[in-house]
């Protein structure tokens, strides 16, 4: 079931495209699913508001909510115009909410709503990406942002320690805080028969204040495709290496 709506708001139009889809198939899941309380934690949905023209000046945002079964991510991107020689400024915030299985020692009777035995991970993210003016071949992009990280119980209650009363953050508090700088850079080139494609990726944790997290993390990606008759054969190469004094769970946050 789903619906489509242009507003119009001035000058500008604003597009709302909202998509919700019930569990019909909800009374074949497992007992703590189909008592996971009020209807609303079985429907799948996604909302989407666009607004190219926010202050007359051509500034566009975007705003995007996106929920799964069990997990959700709300989304809000602000760009403003700049000359297409200079590098495009975007100012993004977002949210997300997913199961996370890598908490060790959950009970098996602690099973609720997904596999992760009700532990999910709560991220939210506040920062700049900015995109450099784009050659035929080379992108980059260069962002910093703050980061908060955070284990919930389905109730929204933090988690702090596993069952055998191990901390599951790095600070020892109930969350964990970055300031994660971040460079992409791609090549990409395609013709009718072949393509290449190269990515390299470095992060950078900075420690702030003295309980955030610092890492550095690098990772490569090349991806290379030729067209044999009908069939295409595609082959692809990574590498990523992380270093920093952060436990497992963290690397799996920063990631």
């Amino acid at each position: 079931m789903g619906a489509q709506k242009s507003i119009h708001a001035g000058k500008a139009k604003i597009d709302v495209n909202v998509d919700f889809t019930h569990k019909i198939c909800a009374s074949m899941m497992l007992p703590s699913l189909r008592n996971a309380g009020s209807p609303l934690s079985l429907v799948i949905g996604s909302l989407c508001i666009k607004h190219p023209n926010l202050f007359g000046g051509s500034e566009k945002l975007d705003v995007s909510w996106d929920k799964g079964l069990y997990d959700s991510n709300i989304l809000v991107a602000y760009r403003r115009p700049r000359p297409q020689w200079v590098a495009q400024q975007c100012f993004v915030m977002q949210h997300s909410l997913s199961p996370e299985i890598g908490v060790h020692g959950i009970p098996v009777d602690n099973f609720s709503r997904s596999g992760s035995g009700g532990v999910n991970l709560s991220r939210f993210s506040v920062g700049l990406d900015l995109n450099e003016p784009a050659s035929s071949k080379w992108s980059s992009t260069t962002s910093v942002k703050f980061e908060n990280v955070r284990l919930l119980s389905d109730d929204g209650r933090s988690i702090t320690r596993d069952l055998d009363g191990f901390p599951v953050t790095c600070s020892g508090n109930a969350h964990d805080s970055m300031v994660v700088l971040k460079q992409e850079s791609q090549y990409a080139k395609a013709n009718e028969h072949s393509f290449s494609r190269f990515t390299m990726q470095i992060e950078q944790g900075i420690p702030v204040l003295s309980k955030w997290l610092i890492f550095n993390r690098f990772k490569f990606v090349a991806s290379k495709g030729i067209k044999l008759g009908p069939a295409f054969l595609l082959t692809r190469w990574f590498d990523c290496r992380r270093y920093g004094s952060i436990s497992s769970i963290c690397n799996r946050w920063s990631r």
